[in-house]
């Protein structure tokens, strides 16, 4: 598989996941981005044996976007602590059903630390048992034909955060039809892209930003060329 990469060094390695591939493997046996990585570098640099490549965040399988990787331990450890302490500024741009009101705004509530038995991760506007508080903010950047074209940028990082919080105020992403979205789009793909990323680096801390285009594949302003209702 190509692999568009955004940027690299000898501690990141930094690239555009296409959307259908795994971040890390599951019980499907599929193509992971840390083999699919682990290979680009085997074969560029000529290195012998295994090669380490260190997965500090993750995209859903259905989704694209910025996808920052360690190439070295130390790295990942540095890095997966910047996650962790939701050090990083993430934005991401969907396209939504509805039109999320304010336009501009945030939605706060409390998600369930995993998912139930079909993988949903339970969102609520009030505290419930084993939540956690999470905060998004986002920005309507276009309408038409009852949707709209939203960037987000996660505040906390959860578990299908922006799906759960999203859908929990009545605007699914187009695709998502596990939170309830009417559309489903070619390859099972989310509207969902993540469009730039900022880091500290972790030797130096030198502050970097990365961006990856929106896909050919993007479902705006025309989503019937991409999928169809289902209702």
């Amino acid at each position: 598989m190509d692999l568009p990469v955004i940027y690299e060094d000898n501690h990141l390695l930094v690239v555009d996941k296409p959307a259908g591939l795994l971040a890390q493997g599951d019980h499907s046996g599929d193509s992971t981005l840390v083999e699919v990585a682990a290979a680009y570098l085997k074969e560029k640099y000529s290195k012998p044996g295994n090669v380490y490549v260190g997965l500090v965040h993750r995209l859903d399988r259905n989704v694209s976007g910025v996808t920052v990787l360690a190439r070295t331990s130390k790295a990942a450890a540095r890095l997966s602590a910047q996650f962790r302490d939701n050090a990083v500024r993430k934005t991401y741009l969907a396209v939504v059903a509805g039109t999320p009101q304010p336009e501009e705004g945030e939605v706060k509530s409390w998600l369930a630390a995993a998912g139930d038995h079909r993988g949903v991760t339970q969102a609520r506007t009030a505290p419930f048992s084993g939540a956690k508080e999470s905060l998004l903010r986002y920005n309507v950047t276009e309408t038409a034909n009852g949707m709209a074209l939203v960037s987000i940028r996660p505040v906390t990082g959860r578990r299908h955060q922006i799906r759960a919080q999203m859908a929990l105020i009545g605007c699914p992403l187009l695709g998502d039809v596990k939170y309830g979205s009417e559309w489903r789009l070619a390859d099972h793909r989310l509207a969902l892209h993540a469009i730039t990323l900022e880091i500290a680096h972790p030797v130096g801390g030198r502050t970097l930003a990365f961006a990856a285009p929106v896909p050919g594949n993007w479902p705006w302003p025309d989503p019937a060329s991409q999928g169809r209702k289902t209702s």
